[in-house]
């Protein structure tokens, strides 16, 4: 790989959540001299696409599907269990087609389907709008479980991605995975929120229903986590940055501030003309 085609790869695979077609436009006004290059970007988009888990919306359908590598068939291919569907789905446009029937079968289908079942009712009471996904893995001996929000403000210069992944084995009963959240707030400024939480729960049913009980449990203390830690920025390091006073070390009467005589008022003298 070019060291330019290197960059412009890893532009792609930073673009924070919202906004790849931003990235995209300016990749592009950047390298008017060689147009092509995005179209040689197809590995950068598919990295990207399965590691945020981009969600879309099949043809004709309602609810939003998960890219991943764990719902790959190849060839630009992805399935999902709960539509019973494949797809095909376009990197860089991130647009779905040529949806076909797909029935899940194998050793872990019915723990994949209720599992499934134990995470609905998770999500639609903890997140507004939540994309989720159970696949089997590794030679159908482990499943995957997968949920990610997106929220985008963009007309408040911020968007923000929550990412789950967890991997269960149903031989010793252990979920491992993490939480991942990446915000991105861009008002007269940038600055970007990246976190990467570990997950380790033992699930002693071995059921759909325990699994989805200990995402629940685990994805609780994380927001608590999260939501003190918010606290402690804001009451301490952030408020540590700004002066208490300003250098006169006197506070200021802002019912005054119009009539202050800059110079003489402030600095505590007589202004010169």
């Amino acid at each position: 790989m070019s060291s330019s085609k290197a960059i412009v790869s890893s532009f792609v695979e930073g673009a924070p959540p919202g906004e790849l077609a931003d990235v995209i436009a300016d990749i592009k006004a950047l390298t008017v001299s060689t147009p092509n290059l995005v179209n040689e970007l197809g590995p950068a988009f598919e990295k990207y696409n399965e590691e945020q888990f981009a969600t879309v919306k099949l043809p004709g359908g309602s609810r939003q599907v998960i890219i991943s590598s764990h719902s790959s068939l190849g060839d630009g291919r992805y399935y999902d269990v709960e539509s019973s569907s494949s797809f095909a789905f376009d990197h860089v446009t991130q647009k779905a087609s040529a949806v076909q029937s797909y029935a899940l079968e194998g050793e872990q289908a019915d723990l994949v389907k209720s599992t499934l079942k134990g995470l609905t009712t998770y999500v639609k009471e903890h997140f507004p709008n939540a994309a989720y996904g159970v696949y089997p893995i590794e030679n159908d001996t482990k499943i995957a479980i997968i949920i990610v929000a997106n929220k985008y403000s963009p007309n408040n210069f911020w968007n923000g991605r929550w990412r789950s992944l967890y991997i269960f084995d149903p031989s010793s009963n252990s979920l491992e995975g993490s939480v991942k959240v990446d915000v991105h707030y861009y008002e007269d400024g940038n600055v970007r929120l990246l976190t990467n939480k570990p997950v380790t729960a033992s699930v002693p049913s071995g059921t759909g229903a325990g699994i989805a009980k200990e995402i629940s449990l685990g994805e609780k203390k994380y927001q608590e986590e999260l939501n003190r830690s918010f606290t402690s920025l804001s009451e301490g390091a952030f408020k540590g940055l700004r002066r208490q006073l300003p250098v006169t070390r006197q506070k200021i009467e802002w019912d005054k501030v119009a009539s202050y005589r800059l110079g003489q008022d402030i600095g505590g003298g007589s202004s010169r003309r």
